[in-house]
């Protein structure tokens, strides 16, 4: 005779079988459940699906898994849509070059703010592939945000990174500027999606102004 913790084990047991196959369930007093509740749970989406519990059908996951990746399949998407797109210019390759280059500067950059008469300081460094980053994102930064919010904007070169100063006037924008540090101030500016779109569709050199913020 079974055990009864074997029968216990048994009426947990849940067999799923294709569709217009008979399906089976077995409870604690090994009673089979009824087939007009089994077809009414599964038609109501009660039931888990097998292998994953508690995941509906037709739902799909929506994250790339990756960042630039993400970044460049938005891209991708909008050159699609895009019936004046011209294939024979898209430059995918460069966007992605830039995408490297943000991640160098955003996580592998040293930067040392110091606070100075109107704005801010900051030396960035870095070597490698992270300085070959630093010298072409920073210098055009600084070209392309030069006179924002009334900020001037400048840098000059040090033996492994840049030197970038910015400053103001105002008082409150000196704050601002203070504020935001290096990578607040390398985010600012409205236009960096579009810049993205624009690079992709080739209509930046790369080299020159493919890292401008």
């Amino acid at each position: 005779m079974l055990s009864t913790r074997k029968l216990a084990v048994m009426g947990a047991v849940l067999l799923f079988a294709g569709p217009g196959v008979a399906v089976a369930q077995t409870t604690p007093g090994n009673s089979p459940m009824k087939p007009d509740h089994m077809q009414q749970m599964m038609h109501q989406g009660t039931m888990p699906m097998a292998g994953h519990p508690g995941m509906q059908a037709g739902t799909m996951p929506t994250l790339p898994g990756q960042d630039a990746f993400g970044a460049i399949q938005e891209i991708v998407q909008m050159l699609d849509a895009d019936p004046k797109t011209d294939w024979s210019k898209v430059d995918l390759e460069a966007l992605r070059q830039h995408l490297i280059d943000m991640n160098e500067v955003t996580l592998k950059s040293d930067a040392a703010p110091k606070e100075i008469d109107g704005g801010l300081e900051i030396a960035v460094t870095g070597s490698g592939r992270t300085l070959v980053a630093i010298q072409r994102m920073v210098p055009a930064w600084a070209q392309t945000m030069n006179g924002h919010q009334g900020w001037t904007t400048k840098v000059s070169e040090l033996p492994n990174g840049e030197l970038l100063t910015v400053t103001a006037t105002d008082p409150k924008e000196v704050q601002h500027i203070r504020g935001l540090g290096f990578i607040g101030l390398l985010a600012s500016g409205a236009h960096h999606q579009m810049h993205h779109l624009a690079m992709a569709k080739g209509e930046f050199d790369h080299e020159h102004l493919s890292h401008t913020h």
